[in-house]
C-alpha cells in the first residue's frame, strides 16, 4: 500500500471533497444551501444596518 501512494500523486482536497459531496449526497447539498442562505442574510442584513 504504502509503495503506491508513493509513486501516485496524492489526489487534491478538491477531488476528495467532491467525491465526499458525491458519496453524501443531499445532506452536503442541504448544507451547501443552508450555508448561501446564511451568506445572503448577513449580506442584506449588514446592507440594511449600513444604509
Amino acid at each position: 500500500m504504502s509503495n503506491t501512494s508513493s509513486t501516485e500523486p496524492q489526489p487534491s482536497y478538491v477531488k476528495l471533497a467532491m467525491r465526499n459531496m458525491v458519496r453524501k449526497g443531499g445532506t452536503s447539498l442541504k448544507h451547501f444551501a443552508l450555508t448561501g442562505v446564511g451568506l445572503l442574510a448577513l449580506l442584506v442584513g449588514l446592507a440594511y444596518l449600513t444604509h
